[in-house]
């Protein structure tokens, strides 16, 4: 396995290291290390959630590398592209819960990958753009529209269109980010939300969250019936009769995530 990524296993909590130093970096390879990391991940019934940072104490991650793209080959850009939107996808569409702990610097497809996250913690010193335009591109791993969604398009516009940057205390105030924490307080923080998701049914989870990100791509009138078919579909998992009769005999339900 690459160096370029760190994956450890905590409780049901699977942790994923960036690590490329100065400014861990995206390479084509990391990439499509994470895209392979997290459907075997979404295999492994023993993982109800995962959180991503960046090793050191300066960055998440600056995306990708410049000089990548310093002479305009379009093979290059056509690759890079499709790679990012792959891993990135695939960890939007992660079975579980997957928490950003953004612990610096997150910038272009550093931010990126926090934004395909369901839930961000980001420390107190960390700053967040998406500064692509600046140099003649665009965020191409979902951040035009993972950003409006999360802060509205006037937010999106300033971030994208005009370069703003945006430090912890302000991405907290338009929903960025959902908590900010101490300098060096982020992966902790992160671990203790994920341990927080072993008392959710890995089933429930799964369905709820499908469901709350059905908006991306559809109407609450479709979205609604749904809602109440994959209810009923849960009553046919073992999860909803443990988590049930847990309740009632007044115990801590024993997941088996199926």
């Amino acid at each position: 396995m690459s160096e370029l990524l760190k994956l450890s296993q905590q409780g049901h909590t699977a942790l994923i290291t960036i690590a490329n130093p100065p400014a861990n970096t995206w390479t084509k390879e990391s990439l499509s290390q994470l895209r392979d990391m997290v459907l075997s991940l979404n295999q492994n019934k023993d993982i109800y959630a995962l959180v991503i940072t960046g090793q050191g104490d300066k960055f998440f991650s600056a995306g990708a590398d410049l000089k990548l793209f310093a002479d305009g080959d379009i093979g290059v850009a056509s690759s890079m592209s499709r790679v990012f939107g792959e891993a990135f996808e695939t960890l939007a569409n992660f079975r579980g819960v997957s928490i950003a702990a953004i612990n610096g610097y997150a910038m272009g497809g550093g931010l990126e990958v926090a934004l395909a996250c369901d839930i961000r913690i980001a420390e107190s010193q960390a700053q967040m753009a998406l500064p692509e335009a600046a140099v003649g591109l665009l965020p191409c791993a979902g951040g035009t529209q993972n950003l409006s969604m999360l802060v509205g398009e006037g937010w999106a516009k300033r971030m994208i269109l005009c370069g703003e940057r945006l430090k912890a205390d302000k991405a907290l105030s338009i929903g960025l980010v959902e908590e900010v924490v101490d300098t060096g307080e982020g992966l902790s923080a992160a671990l203790v939300l994920a341990e927080r998701v072993a008392n959710q049914s890995p089933s429930s989870v799964a369905a709820c969250k499908t469901l709350i990100q059905k908006h991306r791509c559809g109407s609450i009138d479709a979205a609604l019936p749904l809602e109440r078919e994959m209810f009923v579909d849960l009553f046919s998992t073992q999860d909803q009769r443990e988590g049930v009769n847990a309740f009632l005999e007044k115990r801590k339900p024993n997941w088996i995530n199926g």
